[in-house]
């Protein structure tokens, strides 16, 4: 979703910086707080963004540590706008109620975005973290035919959600592929076509149109990381950095137990 947001603030003339969170990763306890190692993620989802095709003309990237240690004095003066998802709604309130403390005005327009809830059943949020939860790069199609779709259920539908909020912002059209005896292949190019989806597409035909519009969004970023040696080496840091954090946290409940 980050490029989607980032390619439509574009579209309208908007100068984007993304700050990188590293310092909130750091307070987070992640990657041992190793700034070394937290950098190495931080790139990589730049890598990630920009292989989507994120419109990189008038963007720039900071990492959170270096601009507050810089600017410890000033208050995030370079954003008219703050962009963030609907789940960090009260810390930009909070943000604007401080320009009211501090008596400074042009407090910043906040912007929130959409929060994709997780794969399965129950989740109420889309977590990097869970890997049950999210699709990720090197993610097969099986993922999605496990994904949750209520029948003829709108509110929470997981598959829903990602017609809504990716493929179509995306494509500007859903395509479903049925035999001709079936009705043929549609195109969907409204999201109020979401009645004719429930009601004439089943959950296989659905997941799997959903499974081919999400993999032609991810293939030219696995094509990048499989072709681009700065970006296979980077995955191959990434993906050992995991594993490690994977094996220190399966051996901290193994002491608790």
């Amino acid at each position: 979703m980050k490029t989607i947001n980032v390619n439509k603030l574009k579209s309208v003339g908007c100068e984007v910086k993304i700050v990188v969170a590293d310092w909130f990763a750091k307070l987070n306890n992640k990657m041992d707080t190793d700034m070394k190692k937290i950098r190495v993620v931080g790139e990589y989802m730049i890598k990630i963004w920009k292989a989507a095709g994120m419109k990189l003309e008038n963007v720039e990237f900071l990492w959170s540590f270096d601009e507050i240690n810089k600017r410890a004095h000033e208050y995030w003066h370079m954003a008219d706008i703050c962009q963030l998802g609907m789940d960090q709604r009260k810390v930009n309130v909070l943000a604007r109620e401080y320009y009211d403390v501090i008596k400074r005005k042009n407090k910043p327009i906040i912007l929130s975005h959409h929060m994709l809830p997780g794969l399965l059943q129950g989740q109420e949020k889309m977590s990097k973290f869970d890997s049950s939860s999210a699709v990720f790069m090197e993610d097969e199609e099986s993922k999605i035919k496990k994904a949750y779709y209520p029948p003829r259920i709108i509110e929470g539908n997981t598959c829903l959600e990602y017609i809504k909020y990716i493929v179509f912002p995306w494509f500007n059209e859903f395509k479903v592929e049925r035999k001709m005896e079936n009705g043929g292949t549609r195109v969907l190019t409204l999201m109020k076509n979401l009645l004719w989806i429930m009601q004439k597409v089943t959950c296989i035909l659905l997941k799997s149109a959903l499974s081919h519009a999400l993999n032609k969004i991810l293939q030219p970023v696995r094509d990048h990381f499989e072709t681009d040696k700065d970006a296979k080496d980077l995955l191959k840091k990434v993906k050992l950095l995991a594993g490690l954090q994977s094996y220190k946290m399966m051996q901290e409940l193994l002491n608790k137990l």
